[in-house]
């Protein structure tokens, strides 16, 4: 009989010690060292094994060697986060918010596949096989030849899997609900997590599916569980957005076989998701151009452009301490912007309450951003509207300069297509195309302080607030 032993784990970032503490010394949580039983024989660890013995062969760093075959999704927007669709023998992990839309993602992309003459199966560990059938018709998807079952046993569910001829596509849905033999944990635990998460994808390997796993996310946003399964899997895809709004964000954030920070959106609809082929004009589409404080920044989400409106009000404060609050962008990073507007630009601006939104549920963390955001802090301080057509982009550094960002070009062609008809940024390289719109270059960004100033209606940069 395998001898037990007892180690102590985090459950927010899998560190093992050897007693309880209330703090976690790896990550700092609080509260999150849980007491669990390991077993010492098979899969108890690296200790428990017994070597075989066999050597592997040692080759050579250059040589042939074969690309990733890839399977097409049926789905655009989730081919272009996954590099142009399912590798074979790939394991990607897919976390987001509940009720974000995980599971009808993958239910339509399950069924496009099946569709296709591909065999797929559809394992679902929180739902019976009803409940899917029931959200399958709604979403039209019932007459696919999707197989499906309810199990949470992970040596059941490989059982399964290895019945028949080998499949195109497994779904694990999710992967806290499952529970293996090989550890005496409950499911949804650091050791359980990872060792069905070991076990699935050492399947996805020998067979050549490719297996997607689904992860709930804590509060904070991460995926539940020990953060070890993202060391395990090919690739990593979040699923963002607000339950409240309809849009909804694929962000890759891991990608072994294609480009990292890609993002596909997509429309809740009653009969589902619906891709969204142009972003910019969904995000763009409810502006209200006439308003100060609103700046359209020319992004960029990967390869892809995007274009998003950067909302900015700045009130007089009733309080000692200004407000501070910040949606979709880095708090930071405007505490920053602010500094400089005081401190090379001469705006008094700090004792004010700001209140900056980037529109339609897109979180922004690239720093080209500044200049749209310190572009909406003046026209909104300076009761200034700016101007309906043009588009801001560039990086601020300390010394107040404007730094030119990457991908400028993509920037602009952009901005072109969607008939914006102005471009501010910083001083572009000589390889640049305005492509028929008028670029404004800005060394400073006092130069584009004194810009926005010049047209207000309101106070001036300089006033006491």
């Amino acid at each position: 009989m395998a001898r037990l032993k007892i180690s102590y784990v985090c459950q927010s970032c899998g560190a093992a010690s050897s007693r309880w503490t209330g703090r976690c010394e790896a990550c700092g949580e609080w509260n999150s060292i849980v007491e669990e039983m390991a077993s010492s024989g098979v899969g108890g660890g690296p200790k428990a094994a017994v070597s075989s013995g066999r050597a592997v062969e040692l080759v050579a760093l250059s040589g042939a060697s074969e690309d990733a075959i890839r399977t097409p999704s049926g789905n655009g927007e989730l081919d272009r986060v996954l590099g142009g669709g399912f590798v074979l023998g790939s394991a990607i992990l897919v976390g987001g918010d509940p009720g974000i839309g995980k599971s009808t993602l993958l239910l339509q992309a399950a069924a496009a596949l099946a569709r296709a003459g591909k065999r797929v199966i559809y394992i679902s560990g929180e739902e019976a096989v009803g409940q899917v059938r029931l959200r399958a018709a709604r979403l039209g998807v019932a007459d696919a030849a999707v197989e499906l079952a309810s199990e949470t046993h992970v040596e059941t569910i490989l059982a399964t899997l290895d019945t028949g001829p080998a499949p195109d596509l497994v779904i694990i849905d999710s992967i806290q609900t499952c529970w293996t033999d090989r550890v005496d944990s409950a499911p949804g635990t650091v050791t359980q997590v990872r060792t069905s998460a070991q076990a699935f994808t050492r399947f996805a390997k020998k067979s050549g599916a490719a297996l997607v796993l689904v992860g709930h996310v804590t509060k904070d946003g991460q995926i539940a569980g020990p953060r070890v399964v993202e060391h395990m899997v090919d690739a990593v895809l979040y699923f963002e957005g607000d339950t409240s709004l309809t849009y909804r964000i694929l962000r890759g954030v891991k990608n072994r076989y294609g480009a990292t920070d890609e993002i596909g959106v997509f429309e809740m609809m009653g009969a589902g998701l619906r891709e969204v082929p142009n972003p910019s004009a969904l995000f763009l589409d409810q502006r209200d151009s006439g308003a100060a404080g609103s700046a359209v920044f020319a992004g960029v989400e990967g390869t892809r452009p995007v274009l998003v409106e950067i909302q900015a009000l700045v009130a007089p404060s009733p309080l000692g301490t200004p407000r501070r609050a910040v949606v979709g962008w880095d708090s930071s990073r405007l505490s920053m912007v602010l500094a400089v507007l005081e401190t090379r630009c001469g705006v008094r601006i700090g004792a004010n309450d700001i209140y900056l939104n980037v529109a339609g549920g897109l979180k922004v963390s690239e720093p080209a951003a500044d200049l749209a955001v310190a572009a909406a802090l003046i026209s909104s301080l300076t009761n200034s509207p700016l101007p309906p057509d043009a588009v801001y982009f560039g990086e601020i550094g300390l010394s107040g300069g404007v730094r030119p960002v990457v991908h400028g070009n993509l920037r602009i062609r952009e901005a072109a297509k969607l008939g914006f008809a102005s471009v501010h940024t910083a001083r572009l390289g000589s390889g640049e195309a305005a492509d028929g719109v008028t670029v404004s270059e800005y060394g400073a960004l006092a130069e584009l302080v004194g810009r926005i100033a010049a047209s207000g209606t309101g106070q001036t940069v300089g006033d006491e607030s």
